[in-house]
Formats: structure tokens, sequence, C-alpha cells
């Protein structure tokens, strides 16, 4: 068994890279993201080569589940790991290759392990919060006032923000789902107030032949323009231009992940909070503060975008506190 890592080099079965391209072909056409992209790509490329770099349409379900139970065994990968080489060797046959493999959907497939998530205390959010500033305290408290994820807060457009109705729009969240959530009022005017600087930057940016940002594959097509119009901009860019190697344009990106990561670790740090708390946290605490305040579950269920009730009933550990409330007998008298 190699490292854990899929290889960098070495062409594919076949003479030519052509599997990979019909592979990535096909999973642009289902508008998946770049990330699952790159992703699925390392997957199918260590499944190759693990099987003595034999192309796909000659092995079957028998090489999967040997491939499957060597990463479990010999490669010890956790269970999200394991399904995520699971539904990539899936999307690979049913999707790329249209080959049916009789029982491959049977596969038994590495199971979670239940473990309630970390949430923190209000005191503790705000603790973290005065150590963050500038952009990172501001995307901070967005992810925690809105329930964000992390790249959903990345990710936000300017169109997106509702300063009037007080909401936020989530485009194209996990699941290929938008939904809508709450915009903080205490964040109407650090955010109107961060708007007005971008806005100034954006401007700056148009004068010199810039302003361009990524669209939608399928909207970039049919309104090439809008690309620089502001209501697409993003709110919260990048400190560095770049050129497009697509299109040529000289762009500016959304703010990238790793910034408010490093961040808000810091800030954890400073803040003494002894918890393994991440930007991830935030959300958890989101949702559990809401269930606290006595807000239903279904409620809480809609901002967060959870397909299933089951997903947000996580939370109501928190209703549970002291197991289950119980009274210890220690504290009877």
């Amino acid at each position: 068994m190699d490292d854990g890592h899929p290889p960098r080099s070495g062409p594919l079965p076949g003479g030519s890279p052509r599997l990979l391209d019909l592979f990535r072909e096909t999973i642009r056409a289902r508008h998946y993201s770049r990330r699952t992209e790159k992703a699925y790509a390392g997957w199918i490329k260590r499944y190759v080569f693990f099987n003595g770099r034999r192309h796909p349409r000659d092995m079957g379900v028998a090489e999967v589940k040997h491939f499957l139970s060597a990463l479990a065994i010999e490669g010890r990968v956790s269970a999200s790991t394991q399904n995520q080489a699971f539904s990539a060797l899936l999307f690979l046959y049913r999707d790329v290759l249209g080959q049916a493999l009789p029982g491959l959907e049977d596969v038994v497939r590495a199971k979670r392990p239940v473990r309630l998530p970390t949430v923190l205390s209000r005191d503790e959010v705000q603790a973290i919060l005065r150590h963050l500033h500038g952009m990172p305290w501001l995307m901070a408290s967005v992810m925690y006032g809105s329930g964000l994820r992390l790249l959903e807060c990345a990710r936000l457009r300017v169109k997106d923000v509702d300063f009037a109705r007080g909401e936020i729009t989530v485009r194209d969240g996990k699941g290929q789902k938008d939904r809508m959530t709450v915009l903080p009022g205490r964040l109407l005017d650090p955010l109107r107030g961060h708007l007005e600087r971008v806005a100034l930057q954006y401007e700056a940016d148009v004068r010199h032949g810039a302003g361009a940002v990524a669209l939608p594959s399928a909207l970039a097509r049919k309104y090439p323009r809008a690309c620089r119009d502001w209501a697409w901009q993003w709110v919260f860019p990048a400190t560095r231009l770049h050129d497009d190697p697509t299109t040529g344009d000289r762009c500016r990106h959304h703010i990238h992940e790793t910034v408010l990561q490093r961040a808000f670790h810091a800030a954890v740090r400073q803040a003494g909070v002894p918890k393994p708390a991440t930007c991830h946290t935030l959300r958890h605490s989101f949702a559990t503060h809401l269930l606290e305040a006595g807000y239903d579950i279904r409620t809480i269920q809609e901002l967060l975008g959870h397909n299933d009730v089951s997903t947000t009933m996580i939370y109501t550990h928190v209703l549970n506190r002291g197991g289950r409330g119980v009274r210890s007998p220690l504290d009877f008298g």
C-alpha cells in the first residue's frame, strides 16, 4: 500500500489521459464542485495504480472491494475517506464508463462514528471574536450569526446580502441548493462599511482594466459581461489580483478560506478556550444557541440547509445536559 496519496505523475492506462478527460467532461456537465472533481480524480488515479495500472473497464466489483478493504485495513483511513473513495468509483463506473457493476451498490460502506459536535458557549464565542479583527472578525461574525459554512461565507456575493429584509441568500450550498438565512442586525453597519471599502477597491480595479470575477459557467456564457458588475463581486475579496487562464481577464478571487482558519485558530488559543474549535464550530454553535433560545427544529433545519431533520436533531443534545437532565446522586444533599 502506498502513503495514502494519489500519484502525482504517470499516464493512466490506454496510452493517453483520455479516461480523465472523459471523467472531467462528465463531472463538469453535472455541475459538481471543483473540489469534488479534484478529489474524485485522485481516487480514480489511485484505484488504477493500486491495480497495476489496469483500465477500469477491465476490472469490476472484486477489484473495488479489494481496494476499499485495503484502504480501511492497510491505509487505516477514516470512514468518511473510504466513503468518498467509494463514491468516486461509483461515479466512474456508473456515469463515466456507463458500465453497470451488479453488486457495487451493495458493497459495505464504512459507518461513520456518531459524535456530538463541539459547541462553544456564548461567552466563548464572544471571547474568540474579541481576538479577531478586520475581515476575519466580520467573516467569523457572519458565520456564527447566520449559520454559514466557511466556503459559503467566503463565496458570498454583493447581491446575496439583503440589508432591507435582513437576509442572506446562500447560493449553491452543500448539495447544490440555495437557501435563505438571517442577517444579524448587529452586523448591518459593520457590513455596510466593509462593502463601501470593497466598492472603492472594485472601482480602482475597473480603472486599471480589472474588476472581473468568476461566474457559474452557464451564467458566464449567457451574460459574458456580468463578471464585471458590482452585484456579482465577492463580499470578501482576496487582496491580490490574478489572471484567469481561461478568459485572460484580470480577476480578483474571493478570500481563501485558510486566511480565516489561521486567524480563528490563533484567536481560540489567545482566548484560552479549551476546546478543539474550528470555523465550523461557529455553525454548530449557531444551531445550538437557537435551539436553546426556543426556536423549533424545523426552522433551524431550514436555516442550516439540512435535507433531513435527523441531521439537525443532533443539536438537541443541549437539552439533555448532565446526562439527559438527570440529577447526580452526589448532588442530592
